[in-house]
């Protein structure tokens, strides 16, 4: 049996969160014989999205998103608060895409976890090398990966503040925290991630 799961998914830009984001939703769906729906919040589009709109807020944000620093903690659980409050049920499996990326962020969401009183929350740390996320950026050709400039400014922020955010799970014995080699093919990513958390039992 599936037991109810809440996954955090963390790693550089470019290091395959979305890719086993979605090879676990789908393992989810495949062995979960309740057939329980699954809250996958990715904030990047929600961004995208608030930016185009003609607030003073959402100028602002843009201003942020265009110079490529990182968006403020409070603006990022705006973000997938929203998406806690409107979607989530009780019995719904919970994955994070991306977030948190700073640690007020991560303790912004600690709070949210514990709310929802959600058990044995589990954070994924894909690690992959500055130089692997660089040309994984640059493939992928998104909209904000066009030049090295603006992933050069992404890699920096992460290491600034996504990296404390990463040692606050590391240290808190709520979570269960683990890492894998995300330099490696995708499917042995997910299969050392199987290895290592078995989401499918109890």
């Amino acid at each position: 049996m599936v037991e109810l799961t809440t996954i955090i998914l963390i790693g550089r830009s470019g290091s395959g969160k979305g890719t086993q984001a979605t090879l676990i939703r789908n393992r989810i769906n495949l062995l979960d014989k309740e057939k329980r729906q699954i809250l996958y919040v990715e904030t990047g589009e929600k961004f995208r999205s608030f930016i185009r709109e003609k607030t003073f807020s959402a100028k602002l944000s843009k201003d942020i998103y265009e110079q490529g620093t990182l968006q403020p903690a409070f603006l990022a659980g705006l973000m997938w608060g929203d998406m806690l409050l409107s979607e989530l049920e009780a019995d719904m499996h919970l994955i994070f895409d991306g977030a948190p990326r700073s640690r007020p962020e991560a303790e912004m969401l600690d709070t949210a976890i514990k709310f929802y009183k959600r058990e044995r929350p589990v954070v994924i740390n894909i690690e992959v090398g500055r130089k692997w996320s660089e040309t994984h950026l640059l493939a992928r050709g998104r909209m904000d990966d066009t030049t090295l400039a603006k992933i050069n400014k992404r890699l920096d922020w992460f290491e600034k503040d996504v990296v404390p955010a990463i040692e606050y799970y590391k240290h808190n014995s709520d979570y269960l925290y683990i890492e894998v080699n995300g330099e490696q093919p995708i499917e042995k990513v997910h299969s050392d991630i199987i290895a290592k958390y078995q989401y499918d039992k109890n």
